[in-house]
C-alpha cells in the first residue's frame, strides 16, 4: 500500500526519496538493463575490471559443479559444451517441444518431456532441457538470466531493485507473457509491467528528440521481429498498429549463411560442436559484412560477398517487408504517410535490410540511436515513472491488442468483445442470453482470431456458468466481461445479473502461436472477409430458425389445443420447409422460411399471450393492482 508523505504545519514537505528501478531488454540474442538517473538514463555495465560489456549475451551454461554461468563467460561454452549451453532460450517461451524441433531442428540440446512443472511448482506445457545441472525449463534459463541482470543492477546501484519493467516482443502471446512473468518471480524482480520492445524504442526516441507524428518502429532482433506504428502527439505515445513474426530474427539470417556455406562445402555427418563452431562463424561473417563488401567465412576457403549475402536472406527480407505492409494496412496508411522509422535491434545494422525499409517507405530510417541498447532505454524510462518517481517529463503511453478476442455464440460463430488494435489497458462487456427454456448453465468459450467461425480461430480458454435461474428462452441476462492488463494478459467473467451468480477464468494458453499461425489468422481474415460475412449471415439465419422452431414446437406440446387441426398442419409444413432451408444451408431460403413460419403461427402465439395473462390475472381486480403498484412506488 502506497504511503503519504507527512510534514508539521508550517514546514518545508520531506523530498521524496528517488526509488530504484530499472528496464529489462530480454532479448533472444543479447539482453541489458538501463536505470534513469535524473534527466539521463545509462546502460549499466559489469565490473570494471573484468572490462564487462553493457550487452549481456543470452546465453546460460549449466556444470555439474558450479552455479550457471550467464552472458559472455557462458558464450565461449557454447562450442565446447553446446549440449549445456542454451542459447537464445527466448524462442521456446510458450512453445511445445513439437513447435520447437519442427522450426529449429538443429537445436543441439537433449529434451525430456516427462517433468511436468518447473521447480516453483508452476505448471508449464514447456519441455525441459537435460543439463548437467539437472532438468532445466525455458522459464527457468530466462530466470537465469534475469537474476544476472538483476544482481548487476543492484551492485550498480548499490542497493535492491524496486521495481522493473521487462520488454517482450509485440507479438507475444498471453502464454509467453506469462512465462516471462514467472521468470521474473523466479529472479525476484519486482515487474511492474510488461512493455511490448517496439514501444520501448518509441519512448526513448520520442523523449529524446522531442518528435511528433507517426512513426514506425522497425524491431530485429535475434530471434524475433516486431513492426509497429505509433502516433507521437503532445507527450502522447499512442500504438495505432502492431504485427511482426516471433520466428524470424538475426538467428535466422546466421543459419542462412550456414545453410549457403554447407551447399559450397558438404563435409558430411558435423558433431555439434562443428555446428556450433559454423554458426559462429556465420555470426561473425555476417557482422563484418555490415561495414564490408566481403568477407571470408573462415571454414573452407569460403568467401561471402555483400551480393551473395543479399540472394540467400532475399526471403528474410521479404517477410519482414510483408508484415510492414500489413501493419501500414491495419492502420490505414500509405508507406509515404510515415514520418519517421526507428531501426531498433542489432540485426538491422545489415545494410541489405535498411536498403529494403528505405525502399518500402520512401525515406531513410533513422540510426543515430543505438539499436541494441534504445529498448533498455525506454524501458527504464517507462519503469521510472511507474515506481513513482517524479518525471522531468510527461508522457503517456498507449498500447494495444495484437489479435481481436471474443467468445463462441451459437451456430459455432465468434462475437468479438475486443477487437484488434484496441488501446490497452482495456475492459469491455456484452450481454448475451439462453437460447433454451429453463436453461440453468451456460459454457463460455473464449477465442482468439479474427475469423467469423470459431474452427478458424484459437481456442485459449473454456469455462462454465452455472446456477442460472430457469427462464424461458432468451429472458437470462449474462453479462461477460473481458479485461486486458497492461502487460496484454486476458480476464473473463460472466455474470447473471438477476442472481449475481458468477465465474471467471484467467487466461493462460498451453502454448504460443507459431509463425504459420499467426500468418494464417491475418492473411485469412482478409482474403476470407466477404465469404466469412455471407457465411456470418447463414449462421445467424440457422440459429434464428431452431430458436424459433424449438420455441414453437414447445409451445404447441403445452398449449396445442388452442389450434384446430388446419392450424397444426401449416405450421407443421411451415417447419418442415424452414427445417429442409437449414439443411440446405440456402440463407434466402432460411430469412423466408422464418418469415412464413412467424406469420403462420402469429393467432397461436396471440391465443397464448392472451390465455397466460388471463391466467396470472385471474382473481385480482383493478383495485390489487393499483394497490401493489402504490408499494412498489413507497420509498
Amino acid at each position: 500500500m502506497a504511503l503519504l508523505t507527512i510534514s508539521e504545519p508550517g514546514g518545508k514537505p520531506a523530498k521524496p526519496a528517488h526509488r530504484p528501478a530499472v528496464g529489462i531488454d530480454l532479448g533472444t540474442t543479447n539482453s541489458l538493463v538501463a536505470t534513469k538517473c535524473g534527466a539521463t538514463v545509462e546502460v549499466l555495465a559489469g565490473a570494471p575490471r573484468l572490462q564487462e560489456s553493457v550487452i549481456v549475451p543470452s546465453i546460460v551454461h549449466y556444470s555439474a559443479d558450479a552455479e550457471p554461468t550467464v552472458g559472455a563467460a557462458a558464450k565461449h561454452k557454447a562450442i565446447e559444451d553446446p549440449a549445456n549451453t542454451v542459447v537464445s532460450v527466448k524462442r521456446m517461451l510458450g512453445k511445445s517441444l513439437l513447435e520447437i524441433k519442427s522450426q529449429y531442428p538443429h537445436l543441439p540440446y537433449r529434451f525430456d518431456e516427462s517433468r511436468p512443472a518447473d521447480s516453483s511448482g508452476k505448471q508449464t506445457p514447456s519441455p525441459t532441457l537435460h543439463t548437467a545441472a539437472g532438468p532445466k525449463t525455458p522459464v527457468e534459463v530466462s530466470a537465469d538470466i534475469l537474476r544476472f541482470l538483476k544482481a548487476r543492477a543492484e551492485t550498480n546501484l548499490g542497493g535492491p531493485v524496486e521495481g522493473a519493467v521487462v520488454t517482450v516482443p509485440a507479438y507475444f502471446n498471453d502464454g509467453q507473457r506469462q512465462q516471462t512473468l514467472h521468470a521474473a518471480e523466479q529472479a525476484g524482480l519486482p515487474v511492474l509491467r510488461l512493455l511490448n520492445e517496439p514501444t520501448a524504442a518509441a519512448v526513448a526516441y520520442g523523449l529524446d528528440s522531442g518528435d511528433e507524428g507517426v512513426l514506425a518502429v522497425f524491431d530485429l532482433g535475434g530471434g524475433t521481429f516486431d513492426v509497429s506504428l505509433l502516433r507521437l502527439s503532445r507527450g502522447v505515445f499512442e500504438v495505432l498498429a502492431t504485427g511482426g513474426d516471433t520466428n524470424l530474427g538475426g538467428d535466422d539470417f546466421d543459419q542462412a549463411i550456414v545453410d549457403w556455406a554447407l551447399q559450397q562445402h558438404d563435409p558430411g555427418e558435423m558433431s555439434r560442436q562443428e555446428q556450433a563452431r559454423l554458426r559462429t562463424l556465420a555470426t561473425a561473417a555476417k557482422h563484418r559484412l555490415s561495414t564490408e563488401p566481403e568477407t571470408p567465412l573462415e571454414w573452407h576457403d569460403l568467401t561471402l560477398t555483400e551480393a551473395v549475402f543479399a540472394e540467400i536472406v532475399k526471403e528474410l527480407v521479404s517477410r519482414t517487408l510483408l508484415a510492414c505492409r500489413r501493419v501500414l494496412r491495419d492502420a490505414g496508411l500509405k508507406p509515404q504517410e510515415v514520418d519517421n522509422i526507428i531501426m531498433v535491434g542489432g540485426a538491422t545494422r545489415m545494410p541489405v535490410l535498411r536498403k529494403a525499409v528505405a525502399a518500402l517507405f520512401g525515406k531513410e530510417p533513422l540510426t543515430a540511436i543505438d539499436p541494441d541498447q534504445v529498448v533498455a532505454v525506454g524501458a527504464a524510462i517507462q519503469a521510472d515513472v511507474l515506481v513513482g518517481n517524479k518525471s522531468d517529463t510527461d508522457f503517456l503511453l498507449l498500447d494495444v491488442t495484437p489479435l481481436s478476442l471474443g467468445i463462441e455464440t451459437m451456430g459455432e460463430l465468434v462475437e468479438k468483445i475486443i477487437p484488434r488494435n484496441t488501446t490497452i489497458p482495456a475492459a469491455q462487456a456484452q450481454e448475451f442470453t439462453t437460447f433454451k427454456d429453463g436453461q440453468t448453465a451456460m459454457s463460455l468459450h473464449v477465442v482468439q482470431g479474427e475469423r467469423e467461425l470459431v474452427s478458424d480461430c484459437r481456442s485459449l480458454a473454456r469455462f462454465d456458468l452455472r446456477d442460472i435461474p430457469p427462464m424461458t428462452a432468451g429472458a437470462a441476462k449474462i453479462r461477460v466481461t473481458f479485461q486486458v492488463d497492461a502487460d496484454g494478459l486476458l480476464s473473463v467473467s460472466a455474470e447473471e445479473t438477476g442472481t449475481g451468480s458468477k465465474a471467471e477464468v484467467q487466461v493462460k494458453p498451453s502454448y504460443g502461436l507459431d509463425a504459420d499461425t499467426i500468418e494464417r489468422m491475418l492473411e485469412s481474415s482478409h482474403d476470407h472477409a466477404e465469404a466469412d460475412k455471407e457465411l456470418r449471415a447463414l449462421k445467424e439465419a440457422e440459429v434464428d430458425a431452431r430458436r424459433l422452431i424449438t420455441a414453437l414446437q414447445a409451445a404447441q406440446s403445452t398449449d396445442g389445443d388452442l389450434m384446430s387441426e388446419a392450424e397444426h398442419a401449416r405450421m407443421d409444413a411451415a417447419v418442415a420447409d424452414l427445417t429442409q432451408a437449414i439443411e440446405d444451408a440456402d440463407a434466402r431460403a432460411i430469412r423466408a422460411g422464418t418469415e412464413h413460419l412467424n406469420e403462420v403461427s402469429a393467432e397461436f402465439a396471440g391465443r397464448r399471450m392472451n390465455l397466460h395473462v388471463n391466467r396470472a390475472l385471474k382473481g385480482r381486480s383493478i383495485e390489487d393492482e393499483e394497490n401493489a403498484e402504490t408499494h412498489r412506488n413507497a420509498p
